[in-house]
């Protein structure tokens, strides 16, 4: 099957779960609209989403400095 016949790839959107076309004619992706995709960023801005880890380290403990 060539490239021009594969059907588009179909995900949900992160923020509100609409169908989007994964593809170049999608500039947003994987967000179905500008809106979702701030409301997003803002999430990750106010802590609301986290990345599970260690605490960073304080200034004091630059482990390049020894």
């Amino acid at each position: 099957m060539s490239e021009a016949a594969k059907p588009p790839r179909v995900v949900k959107c992160p923020t509100c779960a609409k169908d989007v076309v994964w593809g170049p004619q999608n500039p947003q992706r994987p967000f179905c609209s500008e809106r979702c995709r701030q409301i997003d960023l803002g999430a990750w801005a106010s802590d609301v989403y986290r990345v599970e880890g260690e605490s960073p380290l304080d200034n004091d403990a630059d482990p390049l400095s020894h």
